[in-house]
């Protein structure tokens, strides 16, 4: 099974994403923030980072940045709403 990262902002586009990729056979992890998502991508392994772009302290631009660091085979997928 796939496991994904989900980091966004937004709660309600978080949950629908989330019901979305696990009944699709996902497993999902989802935070709501770029910050959130680092201390995971340190413990857990992950296939896929799937970020919002526009988030507070830290954007999905970094946060993939940073996650390409720590995960050299994470693949990254950008969202926006």
């Amino acid at each position: 099974m796939l496991r994904i990262l989900l980091a966004e902002d937004d709660q309600v586009m978080r949950e629908y994403l989330t019901r979305a990729l696990e009944r699709s056979g996902y497993a999902v992890t989802g935070v709501d923030r770029g910050t959130a998502a680092i201390p995971l991508l340190e413990t857990e392994t992950f296939d896929l980072l799937l970020t919002d772009i526009v988030m507070p302290e830290m954007d999905g631009i970094e946060l993939a940045q940073k996650a390409g660091e720590m995960c050299a085979d994470l693949r990254v997928m950008f969202i926006t709403g």
